[in-house]
């Protein structure tokens, strides 16, 4: 077992891109940092922000990283873990996936396991339900999965050079609520008709075709549109952003946030058109994060929050 501390840099994300629901996620540059030390009692607390935690045995992270421990019958000594995050809570940025990720690292490190990245993805896959936000704070980049009780298959596509405008609303969007208004089912011919706008939109997305994956993400049927009412400036922003060129706007993860995928180095000026009519969001211009989770040489200090 590690005595020496140790720190981590997990990166936020985005996910579904429209069709790609609970498939696809996007590493984003924004992260959560995690400082990991042993301890004669549990302690997890932000650092210089009053962010409530709720106790110890409801915290993502000690659950995520006792889920590891408990499967190989180890136990978990006692850890200080201090944090600061840039990554929004219940915003669709993948906050609870980047502390799902940094749970099973610190068991990895404290435990001595050595997993895989394969390992780790299912480990975060099956804690947090489903693979998207998971792989791509693990992995980094473009993470395409799929995910059962056996395994977590992932691959890892090329890292978009795209600009990302993510408009953050002042109001929460817990992911339970975004998917009770979910259908139960699906009739077959609208899932083909999902599934085929999915398979393109990965396929043009591999071969950098980013107007015509816009286009796809646009299309979702499997999700996007039970949700829009939950965030109703969905469909207003879309039709703005056709007229400022942007290749594609949708809802991140569950919501509420809205982000808009632009050309390379255009995100702050067509942000700052989007804000004048629609200026009760903060808008932040993202870039997609290649490295996923990494150990880094000491906690890097105070950090804003977006």
């Amino acid at each position: 077992m590690k005595n020496e501390p140790f720190y981590l840099k997990v990166p936020g994300s985005t996910s579904n891109l429209g069709p790609g629901f609970d498939s696809i996620g996007l590493a984003i540059n924004r992260y959560l940092y995690v400082s990991v030390q042993l301890s004669d009692q549990w302690d997890i607390h932000f650092i210089n922000n009053e962010v409530p935690l709720p106790d110890i045995e409801e915290n993502i992270i000690y659950n995520a990283a006792k889920y590891v421990s408990d499967f190989y019958k180890k136990e978990l000594p006692p850890l200080t873990i201090s944090m600061q995050s840039e990554i929004p809570l219940a915003r669709g940025l993948g906050s609870s996936a980047a502390a799902i990720v940094a749970g099973i690292e610190i068991a990895d490190n404290i435990l001595e396991l050595e997993l895989s990245r394969t390992e780790k993805g299912h480990f975060a896959s099956s804690f947090e339900g489903h693979p998207d936000n998971a792989t791509a704070s693990l992995w980094g980049g473009l993470t395409v999965s799929s995910h059962s009780n056996e395994s977590t298959e992932t691959i890892i596509g090329p890292t978009p050079e795209i600009d990302i405008i993510a408009m953050i609303p002042s109001f929460e969007l817990k992911t339970k609520e975004a998917r009770s208004v979910l259908p139960e089912t699906l009739a077959f011919s609208k899932a083909i008709e999902g599934s085929s706008i999915s398979n393109v939109l990965i396929a043009a997305i591999f071969q950098n075709n980013w107007e015509l994956a816009g286009r796809m993400m646009e299309r979702d049927i499997f999700h996007q549109p039970y949700r829009a009412a939950l965030v109703p400036d969905l469909a207003k922003i879309t039709a703005l952003g056709h007229e400022l060129g942007v290749y594609g706007t949708i809802l991140s993860g569950a919501g509420p946030t809205i982000i808009s995928f632009v050309p390379k180095n255009k995100g702050e000026t067509i942000a700052k058109v989007i804000s004048q009519t629609f200026n009760d969001y903060q808008y932040e211009i993202l870039q997609p994060d290649s490295s996923g989770v990494t150990k880094v040489p000491s906690f890097p200090g105070n950090r804003q929050l977006i």
